[in-house]
């Protein structure tokens, strides 16, 4: 039959391609890390970019670094184009980079607001007069405390799935058990499906079983746990950020809420679209924007196109770029 042959003739012209398996190990040349040393120990910082340029400031989440975190997503074809006009800082939490060494017995592992001020150190060792925060998770909140500490310092934030309250008692219990399993045992099961829950929300393997199988052996394998622990303990008790909507013009108070323009960020699967609904609750409407992306639950791994599409309109929007 003639349409046999014609499936023959497709199927022989057909290609196929393989996209380049995605690494969760250091890969860009052009990245340089430096050793910043601040009140509460170094920090290991990489730089992307021309220093000349306007300054992007990245902290990752848990169980992350700016590798596992950042570096697929800012290689993004988009985000490349991008970078030209601007110079991104990752910043580590301490002992959180690839290869850490287990932090001391006696290391006192800073709070989230200390976390936060010890951007302080980062922007003078830099030279940096302000930057453009952009965090996700945890590093989201410590970079909102920082804006907050410091709105002088911050231009603008791009929060994906953004915490604004303190820890409830289910999340606390669940940190908890983590945080004593990580110290005791190491990266244990229970652990490990928090931590992708955390990242990915729920039905994942069935989206995205590769970036899964990616995620998993990293958590694994290149986690030091007693670290971990140590940032998720420090997560878990968080103060709130105490900010509040003011309508009110005449009301409007320095510092009641965040003064910067703020994108706010989720993913229609994640497990924290509620605390961005939250969060935006509590933003100034007229220099703030939520959005959920759908088919996600981590929006940079799973769609860097939405989300690097998204950060290039609203620092346009900022005056930034063309």
């Amino acid at each position: 039959m003639p349409s046999d042959s014609m499936d023959d003739i497709e199927l022989k012209n057909i290609q196929l391609q393989f996209p380049p398996l995605r690494c969760l190990s250091r890969d860009d040349s052009s990245v340089r890390e430096e050793r910043v040393e601040t009140d509460k120990g170094s920090l290991l910082v990489a730089v992307q970019g021309n220093r000349a340029k306007p300054a992007i400031l990245t902290y990752h989440d848990l169980g992350l670094n700016y590798i596992s975190s950042f570096q697929a997503f800012f290689n993004y074809i988009d985000m490349r184009v991008l970078l030209e006009n601007f110079c991104v800082y990752h910043v580590n939490a301490p002992g959180q980079e690839e290869g850490a060494p287990t932090l001391p017995e006696d290391y006192v592992y800073p709070s989230m607001d200390e976390l936060a001020e010890q951007l302080l150190f980062v922007l003078g060792y830099f030279g940096l007069k302000s930057v453009i925060g952009f965090g996700v998770g945890a590093g989201a909140n410590i970079l909102a405390r920082f804006a907050l500490a410091h709105p002088e310092k911050v231009n603008a934030l791009c929060l994906i799935n953004c915490v604004s309250t303190q820890a409830g008692w289910i999340e606390w219990g669940y940190q908890k058990l983590n945080v004593r399993h990580l110290r005791s045992q190491g990266m244990t099961q229970g652990v490990l499906d928090y931590l992708m829950w955390h990242h990915f929300g729920r039905g994942t393997e069935e989206r995205n079983h590769d970036l899964v199988q990616v995620y998993k052996n990293y958590f694994e394998r290149r986690v030091n746990p007693t670290n971990l622990a140590l940032l998720i303990d420090s997560y878990v008790r968080r103060t709130d950020l105490n900010i509040t909507r003011e309508l009110d013009p005449t009301r409007k108070k320095e510092g009641l809420t965040l003064g910067v323009p703020v994108m706010n960020i989720t993913g229609a699967l994640s497990p924290h679209v509620d605390d961005t609904v939250t969060l935006n609750g509590r933003l100034d409407p007229m220099n703030s924007s939520w959005m959920k992306i759908s088919d996600c639950g981590m929006v940079l791994e799973e769609q860097p196109g939405k989300v690097s599409e998204a950060f290039r309109l609203f620092l346009q929007g900022e005056g930034y770029g063309k």
